[in-house]
């Protein structure tokens, strides 16, 4: 017998601590199933797509927060600042510079995580460990912009356990960050771990977690 997705939030909900925050990840999702995870506890949903996803906001857009978590090109920011809570994906300077333009026509101020390539994966986005923490510095100066932690994706495989010296290493840079006390950046948020890893990456100190599969079934075959 199949679960359905109410099912599937309120097992999840159960399972994860407290203070971790459940991202639904909504890729391909319909308004309707959407909904049907906001009615079961999820508060947080997660758009890749600008496109896709500005079809579903008006739908049940007061319903819940939205995060961006794909990756951003600067031409769909203009998109995306008016209707998402935060973005987790930032990925450059120059990207966060179109952010900071954009909410300043606005009137917004935006919370932003830096993304993180974690895996120094070179067809992936995302600073450097090494060069995180320039860049976050670089991005500190923005005035219509909050720094209000780190994400990572990490290397995608098959065997979860994989994935945690990236979460590690994330680690260990998210509480070297929050030691500097540099202005406009405040650690709060480290945002790691999807569907088949995210018990890892809260092992390994995330208290966000994005996660598709396990709450709507795989995409093209509803649950």
């Amino acid at each position: 017998m199949k679960t359905s997705i109410t099912e599937n939030v309120k097992r999840l909900l159960e399972e994860l601590p407290e203070h971790v925050l459940l991202v639904a990840a909504a890729k391909s999702r319909t308004a309707d199933e959407i909904d049907e995870a906001i009615e079961a506890g999820i508060r947080l949903i997660g758009e890749n797509y600008v496109q896709e996803a500005l079809a579903v906001i008006q739908a049940v857009k007061n319903k819940a927060e939205w995060h961006f978590i794909g990756h951003l090109q600067k031409n769909k920011v203009k998109y995306v600042v008016p209707n998402f809570d935060m973005i987790e994906s930032v990925d450059s300077v120059p990207l966060a510079r179109e952010i900071d333009k954009r909410c300043n026509k606005l009137g917004k101020r935006m919370p932003v995580l830096v993304e993180i390539n974690s895996g120094r994966e070179p067809q992936k986005f995302g600073f450097l460990p090494e060069e995180a923490e320039n860049g976050i510095r670089e991005i500190a100066t923005l005035e219509n912009i909050k720094i209000l932690g780190l994400m990572t994706m990490g290397p995608r495989t098959g065997d979860p356990e994989a994935a945690r010296p990236y979460f590690v290493e994330t680690r260990r840079l998210f509480d070297k960050i929050g030691k500097l006390d540099i202005p406009n950046v405040e650690m709060r948020y480290l945002s790691m771990g999807m569907t088949n890893s995210y018990r890892i990456a809260v092992q390994e100190g995330a208290n966000i977690v994005r996660i598709g599969t396990l709450i709507f079934g795989r995409r093209g075959k509803p649950i």
